[in-house]
């Protein structure tokens, strides 16, 4: 069945939302706020339902274009920055909104020098055989398709001019030599490449080479970083936020940091306090954390491999304590919230990048802190999502 929808907002995601005239929500992928559309129903839940973009009827001022996305991911590929941008933070200010915190706080951190294109400086490419021969590229979704991708419009220029030489390497590979290492590329169904200023470009498929490391700078400080490890894959935007962590945490006057979910240790480091404090469940990442904080003659840093939420009874938090996390997109585990909002460290920096997980583990955080400031970066342009840093101080 086609309908008629007026979409009344971007929703997480980047599906337009609007309503049935049975009064039923619908989410409707490609279609913006501001638009009235003609839909199909393709799928019916109990307390909404999804339809596919048949004609946009009325567009958006901010609408550039009605093609699919041209990679798998590019939500707002056919909206001007500005349209990304205003969606982006009307959902970031509605999920602070619904859990009763001010809205009114949230401003927008755009680094000069930071596009909407050709900014990543890491791609995980799925490969499969289809039709007769090897797509590598990235996996549609819900299924399992993969569309094929000859030059990738997120990828750094770096990645794209060496695309064309990696993906004749993974097909020989695929292709040519002895049938068990042919499976045995198969099965490792995936090829990542990896890019920095000072060690270019590097790829591997399947699990990263153990002696494999990437060299990059954040804040005038080099971090050495496993290659399968975790890095912020928008580098000019990552700077960003690292510097707005450092300058919050020197405007504060504490002189020491806990850095929950440390990673190799970028924005703890990045602070520069006179007593640090990591903890970080992947041993590799510890491992590199403590190198690089040797590297860059922080003695007075440590760093601990061992799961936050186990943590928490061997941690020293006082009023001259400055708390870092930068959990996963699950948010935090549900134990460290709590402990937190017990322990009164004189302030909290919370770095996100899921709003929902966010506004969940702030509501606990409430009960011992006042919001100073929220704060977005568009660190994955064209696609649903964003970061977020939110400093919060200790109620009085």
């Amino acid at each position: 069945m086609v309908s008629s929808i007026y979409i009344a907002k971007s929703a997480y995601g980047g599906d337009g939302l609007g309503r049935l005239g049975d009064g039923r929500v619908v989410f409707v992928p490609g279609a913006f706020a501001g638009e009235s559309v003609k839909a199909e129903i393709v799928e019916e839940r109990r307390n909404y339902v999804r339809a596919r973009l048949v004609e946009v009827e009325e567009p958006s001022p901010e609408r550039t274009g009605t093609c699919g996305p041209p990679v798998p991911g590019m939500v707002y590929a056919n909206l001007t920055p500005a349209g990304e941008a205003a969606a982006k933070e009307s959902q970031l200010r509605e999920f602070l909104e619904r859990a009763r915190f001010d809205p009114d706080l949230v401003r927008r951190v755009a680094p000069e020098g930071a596009g909407v294109l050709n900014y990543r400086n890491k791609a995980v490419y799925h490969f499969a055989l289809q039709g007769g021969r090897w797509a590598i590229g990235y996996r549609k979704e819900p299924g399992h398709e993969i569309q094929d991708v000859e030059s990738d419009p997120l990828a750094r220029p770096e990645i794209n001019a060496r695309l064309p030489e990696i993906r004749r390497s993974v097909v020989a590979l695929l292709t040519q030599g002895a049938a068990s290492v042919r499976r045995s590329v198969e099965r490792k169904a995936d090829v990542t490449v990896r890019w920095s200023k000072t060690s270019g470009v590097q790829w591997w498929i399947g699990e990263a080479p153990q002696n494999l490391v990437m060299k990059e700078v954040t804040c005038g400080r080099v971090f050495e970083v496993p290659a399968g490890g975790f890095y912020q894959v928008n580098p000019v935007v990552g700077e960003a936020l690292a510097r707005e962590v450092a300058a919050e945490f020197a405007r504060g006057g504490a002189d020491e940091v806990l850095d929950l979910y440390c990673g190799v240790g970028v924005l703890g480091l990045s602070c520069a306090p006179s007593r640090l404090t990591g903890v970080e469940s992947g041993r590799q990442a510890v491992e590199f954390a403590k190198r690089n904080a040797a590297a860059q003659g922080a003695a007075h840093a440590r760093f601990f491999a061992e799961q936050v939420g186990r943590s928490l009874r061997k941690l020293r938090v006082g009023g001259r304590t400055t708390v870092i996390v930068d959990p996963p997109r699950g948010g935090m585990e549900p134990n460290v919230p709590r402990f937190l909002a017990g322990c009164r460290a004189g302030r909290l920096f919370y770095v996100s990048c899921d709003p929902a997980t966010l506004v969940r583990d702030l509501k606990v955080l409430a009960q011992s802190y006042e919001i100073e400031s929220v704060r977005w970066f568009d660190m994955f342009p064209r696609t649903a999502r964003f970061e977020t840093f939110v400093s919060l101080r200790v109620r009085a």
